[in-house]
């Protein structure tokens, strides 16, 4: 099986990248600039018309969402317990990411991207105040999840990683998280975890790189 993912730093491609680590399976990784334009080239979205990542390229036929590519990766690496064994704990998994997917991911764009939400003039700070007092509806929910708990489920599992990078994210946008103490352990303890860091060391070398080609010529 050939297995390819589309990958940008900083972005939730970081949990598909985690879980595939996770599983020891081989995959090649495409490292994507999402701020040059690439990700809307005529040749990625021919791969992916949404213009975005992840994208897991399964024998040549492309993958998306991410919630999608955790579920295919756990089938079809079961051994790697990315899911809980339990049906009913499983079910709980996946509409955990599907939160973290639909609602805790939008509440953090406004903070990257507010003239996506509204184009007036001056209008930046006052959609970040909306979209974080939303964010932080969520992060209360997460944290009391996380009460007493190394993990949301009964051992490391993908909603994990999925909600490190939600966090991490929040963290980049120097936004005052003292309030979520269970959340902010959670997020140390995941750093300490092998594919995680793994994961990490790439984002810096890709970050490197892009930043270096970005440069100038003299």
């Amino acid at each position: 099986m050939k297995l390819e993912l589309y990958y940008a730093p900083k972005t939730c491609a970081l949990v598909p990248y985690v879980a595939l680590t996770e599983t020891g399976a081989e995959f090649t990784v495409h490292n994507m600039n999402s701020r040059s334009g690439q990700l809307k080239a005529p040749e990625y979205l021919r791969l992916n018309p949404k213009h975005k990542v992840p994208v897991l390229v399964i024998d040549g036929e492309p993958l998306t969402e991410n919630v999608a590519i955790q579920i295919w990766i756990h089938r079809n690496y079961p051994q790697a317990q990315l899911l809980p064994d339990d049906p009913k704990q499983e079910i709980k998994a996946i509409s955990l990411m599907a939160w973290f997917a639909s609602t805790i991911h939008p509440h953090l764009t406004p903070n990257a991207r507010p003239e996506n939400y509204c184009d007036l003039p001056g209008s930046a700070d006052a959609v970040k105040r909306v979209g974080n007092k939303l964010l932080f509806e969520d992060f209360r929910i997460a944290d009391g999840l996380l009460a007493g708990r190394d993990y949301f489920f009964d051992r490391f599992t993908t909603p994990d990683a999925y909600f490190f990078w939600c966090f991490r994210r929040a963290i980049s946008f120097k936004l005052d998280l003292a309030a979520f103490p269970n959340c902010m352990a959670h997020q140390q303890r995941l750093l300490e975890r092998p594919s995680i860091r793994k994961v990490i060391e790439h984002e810096k070398m890709v970050d490197a790189e892009f930043a270096r080609t970005a440069q100038p010529l003299n």
